[in-house]
């Protein structure tokens, strides 16, 4: 498999340099596969779901053939996935995928730990450190900082904006030691994230460092995020004639949204063969992408601090592959989009409680009203051109090119799979004003509120952060 540059589809790089790169130092473009394999048939067809280490071995398999070999790979997987991500069932028609049953809590884990014993593998014999660089709005840092923590020859630096994340996540992000440390940066995420830009692009400190990256910016963190899109269609297309009684119903798959990532990933399995109908890109008041399918324009915009963190990002890094894989009108077809203010989804919190009983964090909150929405009457009012008000939360689409699944929902033959990205007690505060009641702290959280702080400050320039870059690596 080749990989080609998203800004430039004549340069193309093996799946090791895409890895080691992590985006093309002279374009600044983002590396994706030069086709989408199928799966094998008999995975997808079989009648007892395969496990989920299986699933990731077979999907991630020809994407590195010719340079993982299968027995490398699959100890890579091994190693990397002692957890699974479970379907909760929490009425007839919808079911959570959790993520959040990795070391911290969040679905970054699936991505970061494959992609750190995949460059671990790769880094086998250099002489010369790896410099991870990576910028978080919540759960990629803590997931990235766990993964490489102790790996030989690898360090990594995390960038994240100080005070903009809840009180849990930064703790998880300022106690690393060793071989990981974490900058508090006096910004927003979107700031980091062009401190990390500017150092890939910035040709005299490359001659001086290898550097990588570990957002979903590198390719190695972004495939690992279509097992679990596999693995969980197929169980919930295993449940759902149990479940809901509808005749072959459409999934849809409801995504929180940010950096879109994770919505990527998840079109990269469908195109593999992940029995999946559609998506719902379900974003807070950073909604870049929903207004990018209503109007055909792009305008990337500073970002807006909102109670779903992870997901306040005004410039996602992932449109780039979203736009070079897809035409506006296939992701018109494909995804719709749906945006959520702070009210909304402190009262989906509470509504998502209260029917089904299920505590859901911030971030799934947004997908769960969304999706929640858009079987009680949004795609009907999609499909009659019907458009939000001006400024409301809601749907934002072109009812000239609704989803080729809108009619299904509307007709009510659709189920849903929302992504649950993190245990609701990272967002301990928030989810307890919504239901009245704090969230169950798993042991492994509470561990780390005993640790002390770490973190370095740092100004949101880059001559700053170039000048700590040269002094510390």
């Amino acid at each position: 498999m080749r990989y080609r540059d998203t800004r430039d589809a004549s340069r193309m790089v093996s799946f090791a340099q895409a890895v080691m790169q992590g985006m093309d130092p002279e374009t600044g473009g983002l590396y994706i596969p030069e086709s989408i394999p199928t799966l094998p048939t008999g995975l997808v067809s079989r009648k007892s779901i395969p496990s989920f280490r299986e699933i990731a071995f077979e999907t991630a398999r020809p994407f590195v053939e010719g340079e993982i070999p299968d027995d490398e790979l699959m100890a890579i997987i091994a190693d990397a996935y002692p957890f699974t991500a479970p379907v909760a069932p929490i009425d007839p028609t919808t079911y959570v995928l959790e993520l959040f049953h990795g070391p911290t809590c969040a679905f970054k884990d699936f991505g970061a730990r494959f992609m750190a014993r995949t460059m671990s593998w790769f880094n086998r014999g250099e002489k010369k450190a790896l410099h991870i660089l990576v910028a978080t709005s919540g759960d990629t840092g803590s997931a990235v900082g766990s993964a490489f923590h102790g790996v030989e020859g690898i360090d990594v630096t995390i960038l994240y904006p100080r005070g903009k994340i809840s009180p849990l996540q930064e703790k998880q992000l300022s106690t690393f030691d060793g071989n990981v440390r974490a900058l508090s940066v006096e910004g927003t995420f979107d700031d980091c994230q062009r401190l990390v830009k500017a150092a890939f692009t910035d040709e005299a400190l490359r001659g001086k460092f290898r550097l990588s990256s570990a957002n979903s910016i590198n390719i190695s963190r972004l495939l690992p995020q279509a097992f679990y899109y596999v693995y969980g269609s197929l169980l919930v297309r295993e449940r759902c004639p149990y479940d809901s009684k509808i005749d072959c119903p459409s999934l849809v798959v409801t995504v929180p949204s940010g950096n879109f990532g994770n919505l990527t990933s998840g079109l990269i399995a469908r195109r593999m063969g992940a029995p999946i109908r559609g998506f719902i890109a379900a974003t807070n008041a950073n909604r870049t992408v929903p207004d990018w399918l209503a109007t055909g324009r792009y305008e990337a915009r500073p970002s807006v601090a909102t109670l779903s963190n992870a997901m306040d990002v005004g410039a996602p890094s992932n449109y780039e592959r979203m736009q070079a894989m897809y035409s506006l009108d296939e992701a018109r077809s494909l995804i719709a989009g749906y945006w959520l203010d702070d009210a909304g989804t402190t009262e989906a919190m509470r509504s998502c409680h209260e029917k089904t009983g299920y505590v859901i964090d911030p971030h799934g909150a947004v997908a769960w009203r969304a999706w929640d929405h858009a079987r009680s009457g949004g795609m009907r009012d999609f499909l009659d051109g019907k458009k939000a008000a001006r400024g409301a939360s809601g749907f934002k689409g072109n009812a000239k090119r609704p989803p080729e699944w809108a009619k299904d929902c509307a007709e009510r033959k659709c189920v849903g799979m929302i992504l649950e990205t993190a245990h609701p007690a990272k967002f301990g505060e928030t989810v307890r004003a919504a239901i009245g009641r704090d969230p169950t702290i798993p042991e492994r959280l509470e561990r780390v509120l005993q640790l002390p702080d770490r973190s370095i400050p740092m100004a949101a320039d880059y001559a700053s952060f170039r000048e700590w870059l040269v002094a510390s690596l």
